[in-house]
């Protein structure tokens, strides 16, 4: 096995990736369902914006799930 060294690296980087991967979506669930809950506080989607430095329109999307 003259590529174990490579191939023990490329496994690492696959196992990576895919962390990475599993922690976005779990960051972006997380995202959405906080913009949900101060929407049913009361708050408004310019509110939500403002509060977290986005425009009205992708706080619309990310509650869409965009």
């Amino acid at each position: 096995m003259a590529n174990a060294p490579k191939e023990k690296a490329l496994a690492e980087a696959r196992r990576a990736q895919l962390d990475y991967k599993r922690n976005v979506a779990a960051a972006r669930e997380a995202r959405r369902k906080s913009f949900e809950r101060a929407q049913k506080a009361g708050s408004s989607l310019r509110d939500i914006g403002q509060a977290v430095g986005l425009h009205p329109t992708r706080v619309r999307e990310v509650l869409r799930g965009e």
